[in-house]
C-alpha cells in the first residue's frame, strides 16, 4: 500500500492538467513502467481517446473502439485485462471508474514480474485513484473534457452536457446508467439524479424547441428542479415550483416535459410524477411492461398547475427504464414508428447487461431501426437496476408486490409477454 500512498500524494500535488504524466512518473519509479496511456470514453460511448501526459489535450486524434479492443474489454467488464507482450513484458488495461461512473481505461506497459505479489490489484487501485483526481481536476481544466470528443460539439450540446451528472453510478442497492443521442448535437433532452442516505431521485426532462432555445429552457427547468429538491420539497412540489419558474420566465409560451422518480432506497417504495412524453418501462423477471399514468401538464404551461405523485413498489431484481419520446416515437426511413414492441425487444436483448451498458445497447437497436438516417429528435435512455432488500409483506412470496396498505397503487405482476399496463387507481394528493 506504500505505492498507493505515494501515488496519492503525487497526484494531489500535481497540476490538474498533469495527472497522466505525474502518474507515469510514479509508475516508472515503482513498477518500471515503460509507457502509460490514459484513454477516456467519448461522449457517444463509441471510442476511447488518449490524453497526452503533458496536459496538451488528446495525444492523437486516432482512437480505439470501445467495443472490440483490449482496453474496451477492460472498460466493458470493469475488470483488469492483461495482454502478454514479447520480452516478458505485459500490457495491463485498468478501468478508471469513480463510484460506478466509467471514465475510461488506464493502460500500463511494464515487466511481467511487476504484476507479482498483488501488483495487478494495486495498479487497479491506482486507476481508481486517478479517476477520483480527474473528477476533482475538471473543476480547473478543460483537458479531460476536450479529450472526450471525437468531433466538435454544437453549442447547444455543450450546454446540455454541462448540466448532466455522471453517465453511470452505483449505490447501496441500485445501479444507474444513461445515454443521450445524438451525443454531439443534442437539443433539449436531459437527465439528472441525486442520492442521499435513504433516497434516490431521477429526472428525465425535455425542453420544447431546438438548438440554443431548447437548451436554455432545459437549463432553467433542471436548475429549478434542483433548487426545489435541495430545499427538501417532495417531488410533486418540485414539479410545481419548477413549473412556476418556467412560466414566470416564458409566460406559458414554452414548456418542459419531465418524468420525476423518487425511490426510497430502504424499502423500494417509488413515487413518480409524470408531466411529459417520457415513458416508464418496468422489467421484472426479464419481462418488460410499460407503466402509464394520468397525463399531467408539462412544466411552465400554466402558472399554478397542481401535480400529484403515484406510488408503487420495486422488488429486488427489478429494472426500470426511462425513455424519451425520441426513442419510442422514432421513425424508420419508411415512416414506421419504433413503438413499444420494438422497444421491448431491445430491452429484452439487453437483459444480461449491467445498467451502465443498457442505454447504449438500446440506442444501437434504435439506430438500426432508423436505417442510418439523421435523427430529428433527441433520444435518451436511463436504466435503473434495483437490488435492494426485499421489503416485508403479508404475502412474502417471490414475485409478489408489497401490499400498500395506504391507498396507493402497486405495480401489477408482469404478464407472460410485453404489453401495456395502465395504473387505474386514483393518486393521492401530495
Amino acid at each position: 500500500m506504500n505505492g498507493l500512498a505515494t501515488a496519492a500524494r503525487a497526484l494531489r500535488a500535481a497540476a490538474p492538467h498533469r495527472l497522466p504524466g505525474t502518474l507515469h512518473t510514479v509508475l516508472r519509479a515503482g513498477y518500471a513502467a515503460e509507457r502509460t496511456d490514459l484513454r477516456l470514453a467519448d461522449y457517444g460511448q463509441t471510442a476511447l481517446l488518449s490524453v497526452a501526459p503533458d496536459g496538451r489535450g488528446a495525444r492523437s486524434r486516432r482512437s480505439l473502439p470501445l467495443h472490440g479492443s483490449a482496453p474496451g474489454r477492460a472498460f466493458g467488464a470493469q475488470e483488469p485485462f492483461v495482454e502478454e507482450l514479447d520480452g516478458g513484458r505485459v500490457l495491463a488495461h485498468l478501468p478508471v471508474t469513480v463510484r460506478g461512473d466509467r471514465l475510461g481505461v488506464l493502460s500500463v506497459t511494464l515487466p511481467g514480474a511487476g504484476l507479482g505479489d498483488g501488483g495487478l490489484a494495486e495498479l487497479a487501485a491506482l486507476a481508481r485513484l486517478l479517476g477520483h483526481e480527474i473528477v476533482v481536476a475538471e473543476r480547473d481544466t478543460d483537458v479531460y473534457r476536450q479529450a472526450r470528443r471525437t468531433e466538435r460539439l454544437t453549442l447547444a450540446a455543450e450546454m446540455q452536457w454541462q448540466l448532466l451528472p455522471a453517465r453511470s453510478c452505483t449505490g447501496d442497492g441500485y445501479a444507474l446508467g444513461a445515454q443521450l443521442e445524438p451525443a454531439y448535437a443534442v437539443f433539449g433532452d436531459n437527465f439528472d439524479w441525486a442520492a442521499t442516505a435513504d433516497r434516490l431521485t431521477v429526472y428525465v426532462t425535455g425542453g420544447m424547441g431546438e438548438g440554443i432555445e431548447a437548451s436554455l429552457l432545459t437549463g432553467l427547468g433542471v436548475n429549478a428542479l434542483r433548487h426545489a429538491r435541495r430545499a427538501g420539497a417532495p417531488i410533486a412540489e418540485q414539479a410545481a415550483l419548477a413549473g412556476r419558474a418556467v412560466h414566470a420566465h416564458y409566460g406559458g409560451e414554452a414548456h418542459l416535459s419531465v418524468l420525476l422518480v423518487d425511490l426510497d432506497t430502504a424499502t423500494g417504495r417509488m413515487r413518480v410524477v409524470d408531466a411529459g412524453s417520457a415513458q416508464l418501462l418496468l422489467v421484472r423477471d426479464r419481462v418488460p411492461a410499460r407503466i402509464t399514468f394520468d397525463a399531467l401538464p408539462p412544466l411552465g404551461l400554466a402558472g399554478e398547475a397542481d401535480y400529484t405523485a403515484r406510488e408503487f413498489t420495486l422488488l429486488p431484481g427489478d429494472r426500470l427504464l426511462l425513455v424519451s419520446d425520441g426513442v419510442h416515437a422514432a421513425a424508420s426511413p419508411g415512416g414506421e414508428i419504433y413503438g413499444e414492441q420494438a422497444l421491448a425487444r431491445a430491452v429484452t436483448s439487453a437483459a444480461l447487461l449491467p445498467a451502465a451498458d443498457v442505454p447504449a445497447a438500446v440506442l444501437r437497436e434504435l439506430a438500426g431501426h432508423r436505417g442510418g438516417s439523421e435523427p430529428d429528435d433527441d433520444a435518451l435512455v436511463v436504466c435503473l437496476d434495483w437490488s435492494g432488500r426485499r421489503p416485508r409483506s403479508s404475502s412474502g412470496g417471490p414475485g409478489t408486490d408489497l401490499s400498500p396498505g395506504d391507498g396507493h397503487s402497486t405495480v401489477p405482476s408482469p404478464p407472460s409477454g410485453p404489453q401495456r399496463h395502465d395504473e387505474d387507481q386514483d393518486a393521492d394528493e401530495e
